[in-house]
């Protein structure tokens, strides 16, 4: 009986698990669901006879070589910064690893040895990054078979509430770590556009946005997400002269939140004084000149140059960023504090469904003729638990594992699924 280790039992792994419980009877698997809360990896495993929770701690270097020797294959579903220690053990035990996040200088550093050991690292198959890689590779073979031209390449993918359950005036819910999405876009965002590099710094990046209407769920507008110039050796586009990936809100999100950017209060370098006996209301005039007998919210509009009645103060004073609320964080940085409020406000509620949406756009040219490939797509959540981030974030790993467990991927050394073969 082949032996799966599956390290994390978040809300991401929720339909990995599940799926590889459901297929273990036909391949006579034991699916072992470790957690640092062994509640949370029971809850996961259930009663299934082939399943098996325990308590975990990544640290514990006894317990960690312990339980991946016992293992065949090892899925990470733990924090990244966790899976270059998981790796590394993985290697020289000579079993195999699965993860769906970005692949790090520290992972990549393993290639050599894991060929030698005969270990596949493959990395990179959730959704973003995951499916988008393997749907764009899809598009851009099939193009380069024809005898095309790849000169342009656009793509956009974010994780939103589904249009149903869309019912408070950022249109936005949190679907993934509240954490991840007010640090998204810190650094340089890199792109090239007909031929001219472009370099968007964190505080003009919520300004530069396109729109774009996908599929029937209406108008999107995108901004510029990271390094997307490393996609042209990924993807085998070298000499592109337009590459740009970046990340999908509703029109209108991208302006309010700069004012959190163009304020500071997505820092999360330094702590706040007395932080614990805060309001909010002290939380953003922190920020602000100070000032004499004027309110908060006039100080906000003449610093920003915009008006008191703008759409934008409306979502502000809707979150509570003006209230007399107490913070009650001690020794919290600008952006923990941004969080706390956010996760009372853009909660999921628990009938409420999330949304995954995806848009590639091609431009290739073909006997002497531009063309363009638009490739989209929606995935709407199954409920609160079953999520569209949790079902395509966990389905391609599982589907991976199960991949390399039945000999259908064989070649060894550290992966991406940009490959025909994945």
């Amino acid at each position: 009986m082949k032996k799966i280790l599956i390290l994390g039992a978040g809300l991401s792994a929720t339909s990995l698990i599940s799926y590889l419980l459901e297929i273990s009877e036909e391949h006579q698997w034991e699916v072992t669901v470790a957690d640092c809360v062994l509640a949370t990896a029971e809850k996961k495993v259930g009663t299934h006879k082939n399943g098996r929770a325990i308590e975990f701690n990544v640290k514990d270097e006894k317990q960690r070589r312990d339980e991946i020797n016992r293992a065949d294959l090892v899925v990470s579903m733990l924090p990244a910064s966790m899976h270059p220690v998981v790796a590394k053990c993985c290697v020289s035990l000579k079993k195999h690893m699965v993860t769906a996040s970005y692949v790090s200088d520290e992972v990549k550093a393993l290639d050599q040895e894991a060929k030698e050991n005969g270990v596949i690292l493959l990395n990179e198959v959730g959704v973003d990054p995951g499916i988008d890689h393997m749907s764009t590779m899809q598009v851009i073979d099939k193009i380069k078979a024809q005898g095309g031209e790849m000169i342009s390449f656009r793509s956009y993918t974010g994780g939103l509430v589904a249009p149903k359950y869309d019912n408070n005036p950022w249109n936005y819910k949190f679907t993934w770590n509240p954490r991840n999405v007010v640090l998204a876009g810190q650094g340089i965002a890199k792109l090239i556009v007909k031929g001219k590099y472009k370099y968007i710094p964190y505080n003009q990046l919520f300004k530069r946005t396109v729109r774009a209407n996908i599929l029937d769920v209406g108008e999107f507008e995108g901004y510029p997400n990271r390094d997307s110039l490393k996609y042209r050796k990924i993807y085998g586009l070298d000499n592109i002269p337009t590459m740009l990936r970046g990340t999908l809100r509703r029109p209108g999100f991208c302006k309010s939140w700069d004012i959190f950017v163009q304020l500071g209060m997505t820092d999360d370098t330094y702590t706040l004084e007395d932080s614990e006996n805060m309001t909010y209301r002290d939380f953003i005039n922190t920020y602000l000149r100070y000032e004499e007998n004027m309110f908060v919210e006039n100080k906000l509009c003449k610093y920003l140059n915009i008006s008191p009645e703008s759409y934008s103060i409306y979502l502000l004073r809707w979150l509570g960023i003006f209230s007399e609320k107490r913070v009650g964080l001690k020794n919290a940085t600008p952006a923990q504090i941004l969080q706390q409020l956010l996760e009372e406000k853009w909660a999921l509620d628990k009938d409420d469904k999330d949304m995954i949406v995806m848009q590639h756009q091609f431009g290739y040219k073909l006997d002497g003729e531009e063309k363009l490939i638009t490739s989209s797509m929606v995935f709407i959540g199954k409920d609160n638990e079953n999520t569209a981030m949790s079902l395509t974030v966990g389905l391609p790993a599982a589907i991976a594992v199960k991949l390399i467990l039945t000999g259908k991927i064989t070649t060894p050394g550290v992966h991406i699924p940009v490959t025909k073969n994945i």
